[in-house]
């Protein structure tokens, strides 16, 4: 007898899903609208991940393990009981912001005041990152707009604001050349 590891379950297939506490929820639950978007933000850091080399590969390979760790976060409502739970939730921690704001300070410490909006663009890995913010920023909404209906952990939605700037900062690093500023009326 062959077994085979399907990867379908065909549970979803009326639309619905399971939380991290066995919860079935419609597919376009705010809660799984948010951890589906941390997962998206995920999937951008492997594309920057590509172009990047040396420290800054390392700090986005740590993000993106925290991105896991924060998907499992949302993936799991609090319930008052979290801690007598036979699988106790993970949740993110004040310490991995924390980390993120001091290589945030560490990158920017190098770079010059701005003066004006920047364009996403520049080197190929600055880009990238551009478009993690971006999906990042999104994630931090839908948390917020979460946050505003049930109960979430804070340091979550912290973590994703302050990602969203290390992304920032991150790109203005990956851009040795300097920012490609924005020039307003450029083409009137």
């Amino acid at each position: 007898m062959v077994v085979l590891n399907r990867i379908y379950t065909r549970t979803g297939d009326t639309g619905d899903t399971a939380l991290g506490n066995g919860t079935r929820v419609p597919k376009d639950d705010p809660r799984v609208e948010t951890y589906g978007t941390v997962d998206e933000t995920n999937a951008c850091v492997g594309l920057a991940r590509l172009h990047a080399a040396g420290e800054i590969e390392t700090r986005l390979a740590a993000i993106q393990n925290d991105l896991f760790d924060l998907g499992a976060d949302f993936c799991r409502p609090e319930m008052e009981k979290d801690a007598e739970a036979e699988y106790p939730p993970l949740r993110l921690a004040d310490a991995q912001v924390a980390r993120l704001e001091s290589e945030i300070d560490a990158m920017n410490a190098d770079l010059s005041p701005l003066r004006s909006f920047i364009l996403p663009g520049g080197t190929a890995l600055a880009a990238h990152l551009h478009l993690c913010r971006t999906v990042c920023r999104r994630a931090e909404r839908l948390a917020v707009a979460l946050a505003a209906r049930e109960s979430v952990n804070p340091a979550a939605v912290r973590y994703l604001n302050r990602l969203s700037d290390w992304f920032f900062v991150a790109s203005r690093v990956a851009n040795p050349g300097g920012d490609v500023l924005w020039v307003p009326g450029a083409n009137r």
